[in-house]
């Protein structure tokens, strides 16, 4: 086993690569961000020499998985080895000795469109027809030790297969609770379906499906944005942003909404790439930010606020904390590089 610092894959993400080419590793991974983070500030130059044809299975979990980010990492190192083959999407919780589902290494991941409709405004799982607008979902394998289903998490009765729910697993790999936390442990490793009695169950608090017997992870429960009815995952907005213009991070954004005049309304926070502090055109960076989050999700924003490169509040394996943020912004906390820009 070879270990790599993680500041040193953020400082310098070709390190990874040349990692794996050198000791020959034939498994390695990270979340989504990372395969992103390669595309972006790798150069073709520092590819020069790399034999990745060792690498057999790459896994990818943590955070929703995007086809767009496996297509461009697959196409960046086509030329040194990399297959799509090697790509191993999959699902894990630290209560559940990590891992939950995964697929068939060596086998392409497995991809599904869905009409984007019926998704977002009510929360079904409908194969995409030629006429649809399309949300694409990758798969995150099948279950492994453990016994996956999808539960209403109002009602704890399970979901129809064509609905998205709470992912309850349940196994001999379940941890037994939360040490010290008794009310905690009932609520979370204590689930039973309201109807039949099974369980009991293990609560993620993820959001997701199942398709044919694969999962699909769609987000967090809590933080999922309701705006005028309509469902909105916080991910897909801040995908939007950070790809919105060149000088923002990616995976350091935050989107979620405040309530003002009775109404939600969206906040975007974002982190600035330190390299554009002295010549950042903020007015220009929010307005993309402002025209990107329409054109995609139709959404009016509320407040956009720039912030310093590592301010954002992150868990200790690198997940947004959108309620730290929301507080942040409430309270005027955040280490602010432009100042929020206010819809009218």
């Amino acid at each position: 086993m070879t270990l790599l610092p993680p500041i040193t894959f953020l400082q310098k993400p070709v390190r990874w690569l040349r990692a794996i080419s050198k000791y020959r590793a034939t498994t390695t991974g990270g979340p989504n961000f990372a395969y992103d983070w390669c595309v972006k500030r790798i150069q073709p130059e520092q590819l020069e020499g790399l034999d990745l044809s060792c690498w057999k299975i790459a896994t990818n979990g943590a955070e929703p998985i995007r086809e767009k980010s496996l297509a461009q990492f697959e196409q960046m190192l086509a030329p040194y080895g990399f297959r799509r083959q090697m790509f191993y999407p999959c699902y894990g919780m630290a209560e559940t000795t990590l891992l939950i589902s995964g697929g068939v290494p060596s086998t392409n991941p497995v991809i599904r469109q869905l009409d984007r409709r019926a998704f977002e405004k009510e929360a079904r799982v409908v194969i995409a027809d030629e006429m649809a607008e399309v949300r694409e979902f990758v798969g995150c394998g099948q279950n492994l030790l453990t016994e996956i289903a999808i539960a209403n998490p109002k009602t704890k009765t399970r979901c129809t297969p064509n609905e998205v729910g709470e992912i309850w697993v349940s196994g001999k790999s379940v941890a037994m609770g939360y040490w010290q936390r008794p009310a905690l442990t009932q609520d979370m490793f204590h689930a039973y379906f309201a109807d039949t009695g099974e369980g009991p169950f293990f609560r993620t608090g993820d959001l997701g499906f199942l398709l044919e017997g694969e999962l699909f992870v769609t987000g967090r429960l809590k933080d999922v944005i309701i705006i005028r009815g309509a469902n909105y995952y916080p991910q897909d907005i801040e995908y939007t942003v950070e790809s919105s213009h060149a000088a923002l991070l990616s995976g350091s954004g935050a989107a979620f909404t405040v309530n003002c005049k009775n109404e939600e309304q969206l906040v975007i926070v974002q982190e600035v790439a330190r390299s554009y502090l002295r010549k950042l055109d903020a007015d220009a960076v929010v307005g993309d930010i402002v025209e990107a989050i329409t054109a995609e999700h139709q959404l009016k924003t509320h407040a956009v606020v720039l912030v310093k490169p590592g301010s954002i509040p992150k868990t200790s394996s690198g997940k947004i904390q959108r309620y730290a943020c929301r507080e942040g912004f409430l309270d005027s906390s955040l280490q602010v590089v432009h100042p929020q820009r206010l819809s009218v």
